[in-house]
């Protein structure tokens, strides 16, 4: 008897007010590895009606200007009309920041390998910058190894923000939320049951006055402009009637930060899988890569991600675990949900023998130090907005599958006789 659920994924835009904190806490990031890789950057964002609060922990030789860097990019989102409740030339911005702490600095700057141990290997050297889990997942229901819910959420989100900025929907806001329910029989998805669009819009739109009638025309404008261009390419919804909902409540005009406060790493599951994979709890956004909340959840989905391009399981995901001040995870665990073609024992030792997993050799694997001024000051804020993975409108160096050959390759003949078959 075959088994039918719905599940539904999320996703916002990037004038929503925990994303704009969420961007310029990434931005501020970027302007400090630009000028000095080394810098230890820890930087959390709040944003209310007309005020902007930087806030955390940040020891560099660099030197920044914060309230340029933020509104600078409150402009880029969208915010420049203070009739919005919230203007990148008018906001008032507020910085209290202080160094990292000095008993966390240590660990990281020398990990218990390297100071007890007398390790000499190079990534020995670099410990975690905390403890925790973190969890990567992959799977194969979309050309971007994300789960469809997710994937289409974020791609409304983005595709809200497009007919905003190019003026096609010159009536819209920076502010909105998008979410997907897609229907499941057996572990895939077969149609898409609901599309959920909330976006902020102008009191009024040319000449029409009547809210049920501006309510009317951004439901229809949004099917044409951007829900059709983006299922499109969607077989499974050709014969499926969707529900489709567009700002419930009837209106939508106060927004951004005049309509909620925003703080920074508030939007983890959107940020990841959407809730169909599990989280270990760790924002990304304004965290230096020696933080393993952020480096070591990139790795975990490269992992997961060739695993799946190799065909050696439909789903699979990875959770590695970390002690403060200490270089070598403390556990590496591999989830298949019954999909794998060759046992997780195998996955594992494939894992530990092609992956680096110590925070220092993830560093270097990326180059996430690097990265900002490799690509002219600018990339965490780039994928501060519309997820962190399967990002097909960006080179992300967690994405690359340059190791599906090399992990057919390390099994035995029999393994990939099984696995190609």
């Amino acid at each position: 008897m075959s088994r039918r659920y719905i599940f539904s994924s999320e996703s916002v835009t990037e004038g929503h007010p925990d994303k704009l904190c969420d961007q310029i806490s990434d931005t501020i990031l970027d302007a400090f590895l630009t000028l000095d890789e080394s810098s230890r950057v820890a930087a959390e964002v709040v944003v209310n009606t007309g005020l902007v609060v930087i806030t955390g922990e940040i020891t560099s030789k660099a030197h920044v200007n914060f309230v340029n860097l933020a509104r600078q990019k409150i402009a880029e989102i969208g915010y420049t009309n203070a009739d919005n409740g919230f203007s990148a030339n008018s906001c008032a911005v507020l910085v209290a920041l202080d160094e990292q702490s000095p008993d966390i600095c240590q660990g990281v700057t020398a990990a218990k390998e390297h100071r007890d141990i007398g390790s000499e290997e190079e990534f020995d050297r670099i410990g975690a910058g905390d403890q925790g889990i973190m969890f990567g997942y992959a799977c194969n229901e979309t050309p971007e190894f994300m789960p469809l819910p997710i994937s289409l959420a974020h791609r409304l989100a983005r595709r809200l923000a497009v007919v905003r900025k190019t003026g096609d929907l010159n009536y819209l806001r920076p502010d909105g939320k998008t979410q997907v329910s897609i229907l499941y029989e057996d572990g895939r998805p077969v149609g898409v049951d609901t599309i959920l669009v909330s976006t902020q819009h102008d009191e009024t739109i040319g000449a029409i006055t009547e809210n049920n009638a501006v309510q009317a025309k951004i439901k229809a404008d949004l099917w044409e402009a951007v829900v059709k261009p983006v299922l499109s390419d969607l077989s499974l919804t050709a014969n499926n009637d969707i529900r489709f909902l567009v700002n419930p409540t009837g209106k939508f005009v106060i927004g951004g930060p005049q309509g909620d406060a925003g703080l920074t790493g508030r939007k983890i599951i959107i940020d990841t899988y959407g809730g169909y994979s599990r989280h270990g709890g760790g924002a990304f956004s304004g965290k230096d890569p020696t933080k393993v909340d952020r480096s070591a959840a990139y790795a975990c989905r490269h992992v997961a991600k060739n695993i799946v391009a190799a065909g050696l399981a439909e789903k699979c995901e990875v959770q590695v675990s970390y002690a403060i001040g200490v270089a070598r995870p403390v556990s590496i665990m591999i989830e298949t949900f019954g999909t794998e073609k060759v046992s997780e024992a195998t996955l594992l030792e494939l894992v530990r023998k092609n992956f680096e997993l110590r925070p220092a050799g993830i560093i270097h694997r990326y180059n996430l130090r690097g990265l900002p001024a490799e690509r002219g000051g600018r990339f965490y804020q780039d994928v501060a907005a519309y997820g962190h993975f399967g990002r097909t409108d960006l080179d992300l160096p967690w994405e690359s599958l340059e190791l599906v050959e090399t992990l057919k390759e390390s099994l035995s003949h029999s393994f990939q006789e099984a696995v190609l078959q």
